[in-house]
């Protein structure tokens, strides 16, 4: 289990971050959980003073969850990583690579989910084929 942990709500993220900002605390990085076929569960990471504190959202796959990319530029990065290997999709990034940062554009799969995503471009590619 790890300590200070605390449950939010998809709707509390940006907020909960610019919270943590204002109260000096960094990033560390985002955690992706795929649970089943339907949700996911992201661990935002935040570190002031080596004292850490992690808030974890349940995201119903499909369900775009804001960018914290205005609070915390860093999380571009880890954002963008977790579209590419999970399928989920982040709603206002700062830079989009739109499912292209890591996977190259023919892979079409998402590498981490143990549930099947579908992309558009997978999609339109299989009813050609």
């Amino acid at each position: 289990m790890i300590e200070n942990m605390y449950s939010i709500s998809v709707d509390e993220i940006v907020g909960q971050a610019g919270r943590m900002k204002q109260d000096g605390y960094r990033l560390v990085t985002l955690t992706a959980v795929d649970l089943n076929e339907h949700e996911v569960d992201l661990i935002y990471h935040f570190d002031r003073d080596l004292k850490m504190k992690h808030f974890r959202v349940n995201v119903t796959k499909g369900r775009k969850v804001p960018s914290i990319s205005a609070v915390y530029f860093g999380a571009v990065l880890v954002e963008n990583e977790i579209q590419d290997q999970f399928g989920l999709h982040f709603d206002g990034l700062a830079l989009d690579y739109d499912e292209g940062l890591y996977l190259e554009e023919e892979a079409g799969r998402t590498p981490f989910c143990k549930y099947g995503v579908i992309t558009k471009a997978a999609s339109a590619k299989a009813i050609t084929d």
